[in-house]
């Protein structure tokens, strides 16, 4: 197997070496070159033709969104942005995934390397194979109905590598009175109140970052927060609430798609709809099965319309995924079955 050809743009000398140290371990990544700025990058990636590119956020001459802009519309091919995991970083990086960056990494500090920088090989390699689309080729889910009614149905949605994007994509589909949701994605700690925010700009429904003990509400969809503790469903005294558990990690995320599946099982059963969408590993399998033994209605985004094919494969693999969509369709599907009146069959 030939290895995964790597360019680094970065305009930190020291930064180049510490990413090109990291990569370098593996024996299936060669790095290829490093450029300082996103004119030596343009000419590198003609001269070097890299699988997969790290582009800092933060760079002279034209910053790294701008960069990833041309590059997506002119030449698209993976790229992992390398931020810093600030709250303008967030927002920026965000941005980023948005336009089709492949992920993130959080840029170490000078004392200490970030958690998730460890995670940059294993990223790097998955970004080799994944699908990659030119900016503005995105299907847009089309609009709900006017005459939408809920009919008690809640949503459970499950997303990785690629998820934000598919997150914009379904969201911006939602009635302002859409059904209860609860949205596990992985992402860093400091990146999902904004990442929140920015879906509750682009919807017509209200979403936010969940708080422990909030209650499932029609209109609302509610996105757990990264890094310290999974986001389960709980039957709460006046009906279902959103329950915050620090535990350990499940399938090493928390919080953990899984985790968030088994309990929707356990307390909605019927009553609800699992949605697993684009992302790297299994996480999501296991609980979206519970799921679907329990008599809940379960969607699988295909591997066409996928970032990686990972997350959903597992899942369809393992007998969890009753209907796999492409990404412009599952919004539709999802209020379909979440539309007066709920029937036996619907």
């Amino acid at each position: 197997m030939s290895k995964v050809r790597v360019l680094i743009v970065d305009d930190s000398p020291t930064m180049q070496v510490l990413i090109e140290n990291i990569l370098s371990r593996d024996p299936e990544i060669e790095v290829v070159g490093a450029a300082g700025d996103p004119l030596e990058a343009r000419e590198a990636i003609k001269a070097l033709d890299p699988d997969v590119i790290t582009l800092d956020v933060e760079m002279p001459k034209m910053n790294g969104i701008e960069f990833l802009e041309k590059i997506m519309r002119l030449r698209p091919m993976p790229v992992i942005m390398v931020s810093t995991l600030t709250q303008e970083g967030a927002e920026t990086t965000l941005h980023a995934l948005e336009l089709g960056a492949f992920d993130c990494v959080g840029k170490p500090t000078a004392d200490q390397a970030s958690p998730g920088f460890s995670e940059l090989v294993e990223k790097v390699k998955a970004a080799a194979g994944a699908q990659v689309r030119p900016l503005g080729e995105r299907v847009r889910s089309a609009a709900p109905s006017p005459s939408f009614t809920p009919n008690g149905r809640i949503v459970a949605i499950g997303s990785s590598t690629g998820g934000v994007e598919a997150l914009v994509s379904l969201m911006e589909a939602y009635p302002p009175n859409c059904p209860p949701t609860v949205i596990t994605q992985h992402m860093p700690a400091s990146f999902t109140r904004n990442f929140a925010g920015r879906l509750n700009r682009l919807s017509a429904a209200h979403v936010e970052e969940v708080e422990n003990g909030a209650p499932l509400e029609v209109g609302c969809v509610y996105v757990a927060p990264g890094g310290a503790r999974h986001l389960e469903v709980a039957a709460g005294s006046t009906g279902l609430r959103c329950r915050l558990r620090e535990d350990e990690p499940v399938n090493g995320h928390r919080p953990s798609v899984d985790v968030l599946f088994h309990s929707v099982a356990a307390v909605a059963g019927r009553r609800a709809v699992g949605v697993i969408l684009t992302g790297m590993g299994k996480d999501g399998a296991a609980g979206l099965l519970a799921m679907r033994t329990a008599g809940a209605k379960t969607i699988g985004q295909d591997e066409a319309s996928c970032v990686v094919y990972g997350m959903p494969k597992a899942a369809f693999e393992l007998g969890a995924v009753e209907r796999q969509l492409p990404m412009h369709k599952i919004a539709p599907a999802i209020l379909d079955a979440c539309a007066a009146p709920l029937r036996e069959t619907a």
